[in-house]
C-alpha cells in the first residue's frame, strides 16, 4: 500500500511539473478597461502580438470599458489565477479606491503583479480650428468665462481626467468635465470641436498633432518628451509647477503561481526590449519601463497613496 501511495504521489508531482512546464496550455485573454482606439488598447494589442509569439499561444485582447476600468478590474479579480486572464492596467487602478465608494477589490491585495509596461506623458490639445493658439490665451478666456469650455476625458479618474483637474487647480480655471468611456470615443468629438480641450496620453494625441488635426499646447511631464521634443512642457508654456505622467502595467488575479508569474515577466521584459516593439511604443510617445513584479507592486502601492490625496483635495469622490 505504501509503495502504491508513493507511486501515486510521484505521478501527481510529475503531472504537476508537466502542467507548469506546458504553460500556457491554451489561449490567453488580455483584458483592457477602456474602449478600442486609446493608448491602453493599442498597448495591449502590441503586447498581445509580441508575447503570443514568444509563448506560442494566441493572446486575445478583450475590451471591458466603463467606470474608469472598474468593470474590467472587478472581472479580472474574479478570474481563475491560472495565467489565462491578464489585465493591462493603468493609473486608474491606483485611483479608484479613493474615487469610488463601492469598490469591491483592493488594488494591491487582490491582484498579482507581473510588471510595468511603460510610462508616458499626457498632452494638452485643442482642435485645429480652436480660437486659442496657446495655453495663456485659453487660461485668460476660461477665467473670464467660467464653465464655458468643455474638457473631455477618457473617464472619471483616468490620467486624462486627473491631468485636467491638476490644470484647473494650478491655472485657477473652471472647465466643464465631459467624461467618455475611453480616449477612442472622446477623440472624434474633440476633433470635431464638440469639446474644446483634452489631455490625452501622448501616444493617442501625437498622430493627430502631426497631421495637423489638433494643436498641442504642452506635455504634462516635468521634462519634454523624447518623442515630441519640439513641444514645450505645460510648466514652460505658462502653468508653473505642472507635472503629471501616466503608466501602464500587467497584472493578473491574486494567487497566481510564482513560476507562471516569472515566465510572464520574463516574456514581458523580453518583448519590451525587442527593437520592433520598442520602436512601436516609442514612436507613439511612450517609454518602455520593464521591471520585476515586486518593483511594480511597490510602485502601485505608492501610487495608490499619492493619488488618494489629490482625489480628496479635488473632491472627486463618486458615490
Amino acid at each position: 500500500m505504501k509503495i502504491k501511495s508513493m507511486l501515486v504521489a510521484v505521478s501527481l508531482l510529475a503531472m504537476s511539473g508537466v502542467a507548469q512546464a506546458a504553460y500556457p496550455s491554451g489561449p490567453i485573454t488580455m483584458v483592457v478597461g477602456f474602449s478600442p482606439g486609446g493608448t491602453a488598447d493599442s498597448t495591449a494589442r502590441i503586447l498581445a502580438e509580441a508575447m503570443g509569439k514568444v509563448l506560442g499561444q494566441s493572446i486575445v485582447v478583450e475590451n471591458k470599458a466603463g467606470a474608469n476600468g472598474n468593470i474590467a478590474t472587478a472581472y479580472v479579480a474574479r478570474a481563475a489565477p491560472d495565467g489565462s486572464t491578464l489585465f493591462v492596467t493603468s493609473i486608474g487602478h491606483a485611483v479608484n479606491l479613493a474615487m469610488y465608494r463601492n469598490v469591491k477589490y483592493d488594488p494591491v491585495k487582490d491582484f498579482t503583479s507581473i510588471g510595468r509596461i511603460l510610462t508616458a506623458p499626457n498632452m494638452m490639445v485643442v482642435p485645429k480650428n480652436s480660437p486659442f493658439n496657446n495655453v495663456k490665451e485659453l487660461i485668460e478666456f476660461a477665467r473670464a468665462n467660467p464653465g464655458q469650455l468643455n474638457v473631455a476625458s477618457s473617464g472619471i479618474g483616468t490620467s486624462v481626467h486627473l491631468s485636467a483637474e491638476l490644470f484647473k487647480q494650478l491655472s485657477g480655471t473652471d472647465l466643464t468635465h465631459v467624461p467618455y468611456k475611453g480616449t477612442g470615443t472622446a477623440m472624434p468629438d474633440l476633433l470635431a470641436g464638440t469639446t474644446q480641450v483634452m489631455f490625452p496620453n501622448l501616444p493617442s494625441a501625437l498622430p493627430h498633432v502631426k497631421r495637423g488635426d489638433l494643436k498641442a499646447f504642452g506635455v504634462t511631464t516635468k521634462e519634454r518628451s523624447g518623442a515630441a521634443s519640439d513641444i514645450a512642457t505645460l510648466a514652460e508654456a505658462g502653468v508653473p509647477g505642472y507635472d503629471m505622467s501616466t503608466w501602464y502595467g500587467l497584472i493578473g488575479p491574486a494567487g497566481m503561481d510564482e513560476k507562471i508569474v516569472k515566465r510572464l515577466n520574463d516574456v514581458l521584459q523580453q518583448v519590451l526590449n525587442e527593437p520592433a516593439v520598442r520602436e512601436k511604443l516609442i514612436s507613439q510617445g511612450a517609454d518602455p519601463a520593464p521591471g520585476t513584479p515586486d518593483e511594480f507592486a511597490r510602485f502601485v502601492e505608492a501610487e495608490t497613496k499619492k493619488w488618494a490625496s489629490l482625489v480628496k483635495e479635488a473632491k472627486l469622490e463618486i458615490n
